[in-house]
């Protein structure tokens, strides 16, 4: 058995490995930093999660979509007042059963239709300058499927059955009517003028001017003229007056000066003016004649 005294270097080795204590690990003020940052964070964490919820809740977020708005098998359903600051898209706007489709804007409503080169076909416009509509034809019916009013660019056709003008002035043509039938509304006169020019009125089978329960005037400021070229014009009437006709003179001992006559005779001369003379026992608008001069 060796003695400690033979091995010297044994207690040398033994105090060399006594052991030393290391801790491990974040302590001290990097602990409580770690600690706060940790604590804030879910504290972000939560009031994100609040505001989340807050959001989806305010701007009724469900499964079916957003807000007014619900997606449907027919597509995007909108409830209540919506509010569109872009183009609208869509290949058919409808409101629900019974209710009214309302469209409003600030400046004005735009309806385009393009085709594939995203050329213009047509276009309606209302806003505060008016309502403009474009288009190749443009076209109004009833209910019943009945054309009322059509427009294009050869002609315009009003398919009532009537055409009733209100204005003080009533209906001004710069060129010609072409109609078959011109009517007033009951208990109301009809009235054709030409203030500035001529008015003529031509059928190929003849005009018919009827006024059953009135009188019919004709009012013009130089010549009324009525031609017939291959029929006759016939006056048909109780009584016809011609007011203020000249009254032919009788040259001088043609007629005896002591006579005075009250019956006349209407006579024609050659231009066609009429003038009254004085009956005799025989025709008197050779004598009276000097009208015609």
């Amino acid at each position: 058995m060796m003695t400690q005294e033979a091995c010297p270097h044994r207690s040398h080795v033994q105090s060399s490995e006594n052991p030393h204590v290391y801790k491990v690990g974040i302590h001290g003020w990097r602990k409580r930093c770690l600690y706060f940052f940790v604590l804030l964070l879910m504290f972000l964490i939560l009031i994100n999660l609040a505001l989340t919820i807050w959001i989806l809740k305010v701007m009724k977020f469900t499964i079916d979509g957003m807000g007014n708005l619900r997606i449907t098998e027919k597509g995007l359903k909108l409830e209540g007042d919506s509010e569109f600051l872009q183009t609208l898209y869509a290949k058919e706007i409808q409101s629900k059963p019974g209710r009214p489709l309302f469209l409003q804007s600030s400046r004005n409503i735009s309806v385009n239709v393009v085709n594939g080169n995203k050329q213009l076909l047509t276009q309606l416009v209302t806003g505060s300058s008016g309502f403009r509509a474009q288009g190749r034809m443009f076209e109004v019916k009833s209910t019943s499927g009945n054309l009322l009013f059509s427009a294009d660019e050869q002609e315009v056709v009003v398919g009532a059955e009537r055409l009733r003008v209100t204005g003080a002035e009533g209906a001004v043509f710069s060129k010609s009517v072409e109609t078959p039938h011109v009517r007033a509304e009951p208990f109301k006169e009809l009235r054709l003028e030409s203030p500035t020019r001529s008015l003529l009125m031509e059928a190929p089978k003849g005009v018919e001017i009827q006024a059953e329960a009135g009188d019919i005037r004709a009012i013009c400021r130089n010549e009324l003229r009525l031609e017939s070229k291959d029929g006759e014009i016939a006056l048909d009437a109780q009584w016809i007056r011609l007011l203020r006709l000249p009254e032919g003179k009788a040259s001088t001992g043609s007629l005896s000066s002591g006579t005075r006559q009250t019956v006349y005779e209407v006579c024609v001369c050659p231009n066609g003016r009429l003038f009254l003379s004085q009956a005799g026992t025989g025709s008197t608008c050779q004598i009276n004649n000097n009208v015609c001069l």
